[in-house]
């Protein structure tokens, strides 16, 4: 009779610790709830602050899955659009180190033959985006009509990438990604990237 208590009580234990790992776990659909429960515009400096770092602290807790989910439905944009050349900064200091580093797993995961279609398909993509502005030609890439930064946080942006990147991933991944960073740095270097903002 003991032991029958004893596991009941270890089941129930097990069962609402459960619960409550689920209750904690950020998912994108609590991120949208939150995203929509706070009108950004009607805040002051402080409680806007506050706001940010809460939503910050909360995409840096989404698994890979969920934050791409939230970056597909271009969620942040509205209150992105919405905060100052300061807010922005701190904003995309605190997220995008975790974003680069889940990034950097995920290519990581991959086998060596989509490792390798992965960059061909990059630097395919960055010589056509090349190509394109040099020659004049207005289609841009997909994304290219979101909201424009400034050039200050693309420079933040290139930054933290390039930390996070030389920081966290294998000297296989270095080796790997090399000329994708040597055709981003020839396409910055000519000015034809900047030309086409």
């Amino acid at each position: 009779m003991w032991a029958a208590l004893g596991l009941i009580a270890i089941w129930g234990l097990s069962f609402a610790g459960s619960k409550i790992a689920t209750s904690l776990k950020m998912t994108a659909e609590k991120v949208r709830a939150y995203v929509a429960s706070l009108d950004l515009s009607r805040l002051s400096a402080a409680d806007r602050a506050r706001a940010l770092k809460a939503l910050a602290d909360k995409i840096n807790r989404l698994s890979r899955e969920e934050r791409q989910q939230l970056r597909l439905d271009r969620l942040g944009e509205g209150w992105f659009a919405q905060m100052t050349e300061d807010e922005k900064s701190v904003f995309l200091e605190a997220t995008m180190p975790a974003g680069f580093k889940q990034m950097i797993s995920a290519f990581e995961e991959l086998p060596a033959e989509k490792r390798r279609k992965t960059i061909d398909d990059a630097l395919k993509r960055l010589r056509d985006v090349s190509a394109n502005v040099t020659g004049g030609a207005e289609g841009m890439p997909a994304g290219a009509n979101r909201p424009p930064i400034s050039p200050e946080l693309e420079a933040q942006v290139r930054t933290i990438g390039l930390k996070t990147f030389y920081s966290q991933s294998s000297a296989q991944t270095k080796a790997e990604l090399a000329p994708v960073l040597e055709e981003l740095q020839r396409a910055m270097e000519s000015g034809r990237m900047m030309r086409g903002r």
